[in-house]
């Protein structure tokens, strides 16, 4: 064979190398590109708000009692709308075991600023009473047939133990929304129409997560840095209160309120 031959063979052999190789380094290039801009447009759509209350939050690092942390949370700049206030606390339970897992509800000292459409399972003796005190509807097998129909317009279910019978053929439908009531939670009690008129006024549930986590809404940015405190202290003292005996070492690791949209500020455990 000749060398011209061999020649023309080894470039024919090169070229869809070599083009793959500059197909290769131009998409590498202009996927580098675009991460690039990518991260400039991150940085010019970054709030000014966000930076700031950032930059506060560093400056005020650091565990601090409840009525100061309020106090700090409260200076962060505010966006147009009344934001939520969260407590969240990482706690050292095992939440595999049943005697170790929190469940309730608790009634803030100055509400949370949020209601909710709550519905009453109960006997005719009470159903006026249950709508007098803030339930969206109430009755006893005519509630559950309406349930059944697909109608799910409330928040939470209230039921009182004779009513048990109706509500438990609502499992299936209630039970994957959260929306069972439980004994736990405050749900069942024989005494429906106080328990409608504290859950419509904003009684809130908890209940810890797998990762032994709580979290709980103890008010709205609006309310006074005293109210704030109090709520944030009942709260506090409520998770003391009902401890598991189980627990072994440090209980309560972490305590963190926050807005809606700020920062963390990190509570001292006493």
């Amino acid at each position: 064979m000749s060398e011209e031959t061999t020649d023309v063979e080894a470039t024919q052999e090169t070229a869809p190398v070599e083009a793959a190789s500059t197909e290769e380094s131009s998409a590498n290039e202009e996927n580098s590109s675009w991460k690039a801009r990518l991260r400039r447009r991150r940085r010019r759509t970054r709030s000014g708000r966000k930076r700031s209350n950032k930059t506060f939050a560093s400056d005020n690092a650091g565990p601090h009692t409840a009525a100061n942390a309020v106090g700090v949370l409260k200076k962060f700049k505010q966006p147009k709308f009344d934001q939520a206030v969260e407590c969240s606390m990482h706690l050292g339970i095992d939440p595999r075991q049943a005697d170790q897992q929190l469940r309730g509800a608790i009634t803030m000292p100055h509400g949370t600023g949020k209601t909710a459409r709550v519905v009453c399972f109960c006997g005719e003796d009470k159903v006026e009473a249950a709508k007098a005190a803030g339930a969206v509807e109430a009755g006893g097998d005519d509630l559950g047939e309406k349930i059944k129909g697909g109608w799910f317009d409330f928040d939470i279910a209230i039921a009182s133990p004779d009513m048990m019978r109706v509500v438990g053929q609502l499992g299936r439908v209630l039970g994957p929304k959260g929306l069972m009531p439980s004994p736990k939670a405050g749900t069942v009690t024989p005494d429906v129409v106080a328990a409608v008129g504290e859950f419509a006024a904003g009684k809130a549930e908890y209940r810890n997560d797998d990762g032994g986590n709580l979290h709980v809404i103890i008010g709205r940015m609006g309310f006074d840095e005293s109210q704030l405190a109090e709520n944030l202290q009942h709260f506090l003292d409520l998770v003391e209160k009902i401890r598991p005996a189980s627990v072994k070492g440090v209980y309560v690791k972490k305590c963190v309120i926050s807005g809606t949209m700020t920062p963390g500020v990190e509570v001292a455990i006493s």
